[in-house]
């Protein structure tokens, strides 16, 4: 079996050591072949050794400018490190490079909402849910962009099919009991929704807040 392939499989079984022993014999085989650098790479960020890791990567791309896995594991290097602007570079050099997977377009758009510019990640997220229609987590980010930039209809569309998909998402309730109270103008909605959140997550505070300036309105 190819010395990569088999060193995911030990690193997916939590085998690291025996994973890394193999990721080293791949590149000592082949220098010139990324995937091993790519591997060892993600080793090391899975360890937090994000210097070392960075190394690895980038040699990666020194020996094959068009490997995009690689810029992708960069991407994910300064998103851990909170660098969202490099972050974006990355990942959107890994899409140039033709990399079309959900992950990479959710990472990318994910970026952009870090980065206050929840407008420009909108089509990212979209595309991310359109490759993986069962990643909640996506749709979810995506509902609250269509909602910034003032695409409430849309919003609701991608809130809903959240809590269709997991009815225990006390955020999307939360968020749809906003829309419902700001954009529908519809307070009985808009508390049903709040409410359904704090029945999910006691502690959250913002449909608690929710329900008592709703209740507060009812009351004057």
């Amino acid at each position: 079996m190819d010395k990569n392939l088999k060193g995911v499989e030990l690193l997916q079984e939590g085998k690291l050591e025996e994973a890394v022993k193999l990721f080293t014999e791949a590149i000592d085989e082949n220098p010139k072949d990324p995937v091993g650098y790519i591997n060892f790479g993600n080793v090391l960020l899975s360890v937090g050794d994000n210097e070392k890791a960075k190394s690895f990567f980038e040699r990666a791309v020194s020996v094959d400018e068009d490997a995009a896995a690689a810029y992708y594991s960069l991407g994910n290097l300064y998103f851990n490190e909170e660098d969202f602007d490099s972050a974006k570079g990355q990942f959107e050099k890994a899409v140039q490079k033709g990399m079309e997977n959900a992950d990479v377009y959710f990472m990318l758009g994910l970026s952009l909402v870090n980065l206050e510019q929840p407008k420009f990640a909108i089509p990212y997220l979209q595309r991310s849910v359109e490759l993986n229609e069962e990643d909640i987590e996506a749709r979810f980010q995506l509902g609250l962009c269509l909602a910034q930039a003032e695409a409430y209809e849309e919003s609701i569309g991608q809130l809903s099919k959240v809590i269709e998909k997991e009815p225990g998402h006390a955020d999307a309730y939360y968020n749809l009991g906003v829309a419902y109270a700001g954009y529908k103008d519809d307070a009985d909605k808009a508390l049903e929704y709040f409410n359904k959140a704090v029945e999910i997550q006691p502690d959250h505070m913002l449909a608690g807040y929710g329900i008592k300036m709703i209740e507060k309105l009812k009351n004057e």
